[in-house]
């Protein structure tokens, strides 16, 4: 027992304190300027994708919309991206010609690219550079971004806006129109906020309806001037000018419940000179609805508990447990792989977890008394309470059922995420934000169920709970990035995507020299956004309102 507590103590020292950074947002924008096209003859069709490093690979992170033929491109949508300040965040922005026909990167041509941290984005608010083709030449194209910091109130509006009678700029069919919102800032520049969808060969169009962040809109300044263009889509890339208008974020909420605010769209050149000009048309808001977000404080001190649970690799691979070679073996003073890293992110997890009682599993190994392979047995073999007191109950389980294993395969982890998912999905029964699921999964190795694996994410990713994988030794580990969607989209067998991105996979060898706190900080870094993801997009509020929700929040 003094052995037990001994390596507990050892491997709690050796954590630190787990701190985690004051956490900004911050919100970036992408414009281009003299983009070239392979293709003399025709305007490139661009596309920017930012790229973030981790360990030394780059990481797709996110795109922005397609421009059709377009060499100075100006981007309507946004990057949000988490900026610490004690950490270099390197960044990569790529911009490619994509095709019409086909939205992958495969046949798209790399016209450019630029890197930088996001350090020096934020320290100079807008950074303009050349971008460089392959072999680091600068061309005549430059790329610019501009970086804004979300301020506290990251609420986000929805608009629904249309329009009646448009001036018709077409001579054989009618006006394909689209509308662009700009914020006028206070050093009078204007900066796009977003730009609809073309409506083709209709005066009276509808478009659909967006969602863009209070902060984006006017900076939280309900009375800054918004202007609004309406123009008249051209498929060579020089859109004809309809009208303008001039509104706030305060007028425009004129549009909330079932009300409608209009407003004259003119054009000031017909204006003045002719005499009988009334507009070039009206546009209407049909509709304004202010989402309220949550942040990850919000929900846990609204009551939402984090479950842990813990899931361990027991699969022949390992070693012999007696054997000081393996992966299991136990050291009296010296805490193990596996012990690490479970204690490293238990103890952070635990504190969020009021019963501080942990179901735990071990799968791959045949278990007493009929030396049955299983993948989802309960190690303090209590199939009916599978719960450990705390994570020092968990390592003292994983430590009395080891002699008891017989180590086997192979490694499959479909189960032990069908059975953490059943209890989230129960959870989805009270609608409300009371418990959120976390499946910390140590393996020494690839996992051998990959097409199930994929389909139990893809299934848990519309549940309230995350899974995150610490792979132990010195496996290749390749596959397993896979299952960590951050370079791409994850989907099933069937190719259904993930809702959202719920795995987060890291070796425990990037971290074998580094404090546990610094293996703990990556491994949850991504949890707090995947908690308010899932909330924030079933619409559940968190239970009660917290007093640091109500000291937060946007006077009306």
């Amino acid at each position: 027992m003094k052995k037990m507590s001994n390596i507990y103590e050892s491997a709690a020292n050796t954590l630190g304190i787990f701190n985690s950074p004051c956490l900004t947002k911050v919100e970036l924008r992408v414009a281009c300027k003299g983009i070239s096209d392979r293709d003399a003859l025709s305007k490139p069709d661009p596309c920017v994708i930012l790229k973030m490093q981790s360990h030394g690979q780059w990481f797709e992170v996110d795109r922005t919309e397609v421009i059709r033929t377009c060499i100075n491109p100006v981007f309507s949508k946004l990057f949000t991206v988490d900026f610490y300040f004690e950490e270099v965040q390197r960044l990569r922005f790529e911009v490619h010609d994509i095709s019409s026909n086909h939205n992958g990167l495969k046949e798209a041509d790399f016209l450019g690219g630029m890197e930088c941290t996001l350090g020096q984005i934020v320290s100079q608010r807008k950074l303009s550079k050349s971008l460089l083709k392959h072999g680091n030449t600068a061309g005549k194209s430059s790329i610019t971004v501009i970086a804004e910091e979300l301020s506290g109130n990251d609420d986000y509006v929805e608009f629904s806006f249309s329009a009646r009678k448009l001036d018709d700029k077409d001579f054989f069919s009618k006006s394909d129109p689209f509308l662009e919102i700009f914020r006028v800032n206070d050093d009078a520049t204007q900066q796009l906020v977003h730009r609809t969808e073309v409506v083709m060969n209709n005066l009276n169009p509808a478009w659909k309806t967006f969602k863009v962040s209070v902060n984006s809109l006017c900076s939280g300044d309900q009375d800054r001037r918004l202007k609004c263009i309406v123009w008249d889509w051209d498929s060579n890339g020089k859109h004809d000018f309809i009208g303008e208008f001039s509104s706030t974020f305060k007028e425009m909420r004129g549009a909330m419940e079932g009300r409608q605010v209009q407003w004259e769209c003119i054009n000031p050149k017909y204006k003045a000179k002719k005499k009988n000009y009334k507009n070039s048309g009206i546009v209407i808001l049909n509709q304004c609805k202010i989402h309220k977000m949550h942040s990850f404080l919000d929900y846990i001190m609204g009551g939402c508990q984090i479950q842990f649970t813990v899931a361990i690799d027991f699969t022949a691979s390992n070693g012999d447990p007696r054997n000081s070679c393996s992966l299991h073996y136990i050291h009296p003073y010296q805490p193990n792989e596996y012990l690490k890293a479970l204690v490293a992110v238990g103890e952070i997890c635990q504190d969020y977890d009021s019963d501080k009682m942990f179901p735990a599993f071990g799968f791959g190994a045949r278990i007493p008394p009929e030396y049955k392979v299983s993948h989802d047995f309960a190690i303090n073999f209590n199939e009916d309470n599978p719960e450990c007191a705390g994570i020092q109950g968990v390592v003292e389980a994983y430590q009395s059922c080891l002699p008891k294993l017989q180590l086997y395969g192979p490694t499959n982890i479909a189960p032990i995420i069908q059975k953490v998912a059943k209890s989230a999905s129960e959870e989805t029964n009270t609608k409300e934000a009371s418990q959120y699921f976390i499946l910390l999964i140590l393996t020494d190795g690839v996992i051998t169920d990959m097409a199930d694996t994929r389909e139990a994410i893809v299934h848990a990713s519309h549940l309230p709970m995350s899974v995150i994988i610490v792979g132990v030794g010195n496996a290749d580990f390749s596959d397993m990035q896979m299952l960590d969607g951050d370079d791409g989209i994850l989907r099933s067998p069937k190719g259904e995507p993930v809702l959202r991105d719920i795995v987060q996979f890291v070796p425990f060898r990037n971290f074998k020299h580094a404090s546990p706190a610094a293996l703990a900080k990556s491994v949850l870094a991504e949890v707090p956004n995947q908690v308010v993801d899932y909330y924030n997009g079933k619409g559940i509020k968190p239970k009660c309102v917290s007093e640091y929700e109500s000291s937060r929040t946007l006077a009306p």
